[in-house]
């Protein structure tokens, strides 16, 4: 199976282990899984996905990123409505801002890599959690309980790198892996 490749912005992610258990069929991101996507390329080749990466090293030479302070809010479901696929949490600061950086950089990537625009308006979330095949809508209605509950208020982070992700080798413990990383500019 081909692995998936993405960039984004990684995060410090040790508050989720700090956060309320989840409801039975749901898996919590690992700390260092945490992150804001710019740009989902999916099962491109590695070739593709460095192609992108050369494109935004062309981008970040070229015009001026500057580091985004973000706090987290609201924990909200993403995906298809009535089946979502993740419990994410949307900025309550810095959002405007890191929605600007994801337009002006995803497509030079996702041109890049796959020959293609996003069509979806950016939307800056963290992904927390995300609900397994298995989870039942009784235990997708627990997960909602649980987002609706949660209050990141407290938790603030500095956008200063992009990194290039794809699959870990052992995903039981962990989802992805860095490949590569670029800094943000001041």
């Amino acid at each position: 199976m081909r692995p998936n490749w993405f960039f984004a912005f990684p995060l410090d992610g040790r508050f989720v282990l700090e956060l309320p258990e989840l409801p039975p069929s749901f898996r919590r991101y690992h700390p260092d899984d945490v992150h804001l996507t710019l740009s989902f390329l999916g099962g491109c080749t590695e070739a593709a996905a460095l192609l992108a990466l050369a494109a935004l090293d062309v981008a970040l030479a070229t015009s001026t990123f500057p580091c985004i302070s973000v706090a987290l809010g609201e924990v909200v479901p993403m995906g298809p409505r009535g089946r979502y696929s993740a419990l994410s949490a949307l900025l309550s600061q810095g959002r405007e801002q890191t929605e600007r950086c994801i337009a002006s950089l995803r497509d030079v990537v996702s041109e890049a890599a796959l020959g293609k625009r996003e069509r979806r308006a950016p939307k800056a979330h963290v992904t927390l959690a995300r609900p397994g095949r298995q989870a039942t809508p009784a235990r997708r209605e627990e997960g909602l309980a649980w987002a609706a509950a949660q209050d990141l208020s407290a938790i603030t982070a500095e956008l200063r790198r992009i990194a290039l992700y794809t699959w870990h080798e052992d995903r039981r413990e962990r989802l992805f892996r860095i490949v590569a990383e670029r800094p943000l500019g001041d």
